[in-house]
């Protein structure tokens, strides 16, 4: 599991990595409200916890701007006790609302549970070929046995091609089918993603992944297995 906790407190950041760490749960930090959502734009999280009180864009208005183009689990994180902030949280998108002071133990339980949730809500799938597998609901591959860090749009790429084996995807397309239409960019844009997924993926990737020459891509079929 990873997490990306945005708050501006450092000293709590601090106590939560270490007691997530001990528990297999890595996690990065984001001190404001703009750098957690370049962050969450760039990397790939299964979830984030969200200080409601932050300098600049507080959680509200960052939950706000995440709920426009991205469905990941969101914990809301606050000092104040006042029921109008937490239903305005929860009607904006929140998953839960954990208020401060809280231990570290009952956050994490807190995190698994929603992710259980939205995992069932998902389903179990899981695609699987020659030693990559992707868990679209977890967010995460892994090859041989390890986790391969893409970032969410390659993520999101590599799930489209794999769930169409052995079909030509257009690059005008290639965002549509990954559920990225929000994503502004032109299709020599899409080439420099699908080209940083193929070498994360390295031998695999240049051999599965290849170019249809004036038209898209496509992950060559089989043994993709859903």
């Amino acid at each position: 599991m990873k997490l990306l906790i945005v708050d501006d407190d450092r000293r709590l950041y601090e106590l939560l990595q270490g007691f997530l760490n001990q528990n297999g749960v890595t996690s990065e930090h984001a001190a404001d409200g703009r750098q957690g959502l370049a962050m969450l734009s760039r990397g790939a999280y299964d979830a984030v916890l969200l200080d409601v009180m932050m300098p600049g864009l507080d959680g509200l208005e960052v939950l706000k701007r995440i709920r426009e183009d991205n469905s990941i689990p969101v914990i809301m994180l606050t000092a104040k006790g006042d029921e109008t902030d937490r239903v305005v949280g929860l009607e904006l998108g929140a998953d839960d609302y954990l208020p401060k002071p809280f231990s570290p133990r009952e956050l994490l339980a807190r995190v698994r549970a929603v992710l259980r949730r939205v995992r069932n809500e998902l389903g179990d799938e899981r695609l699987c070929i020659d030693g990559l597998v992707v868990y679209p609901a977890e967010r995460r591959a892994e090859l041989d046995g390890e986790w391969v860090e893409l970032t969410g749009l390659e993520l999101d790429l590599l799930v489209a091609l794999m769930r169409r084996p052995g079909r030509v995807i257009p690059r005008g397309r290639l965002l549509d089918e990954a559920g990225r239409s929000d994503v502004a960019v032109g299709e020599r844009t899409v080439d420099v993603h699908v080209s940083h997924l193929r070498k994360k993926l390295g031998n695999l990737g240049k051999e599965r992944i290849r170019t249809v020459r004036g038209v898209g891509y496509v992950f060559a079929a089989g043994g993709v297995t859903a």
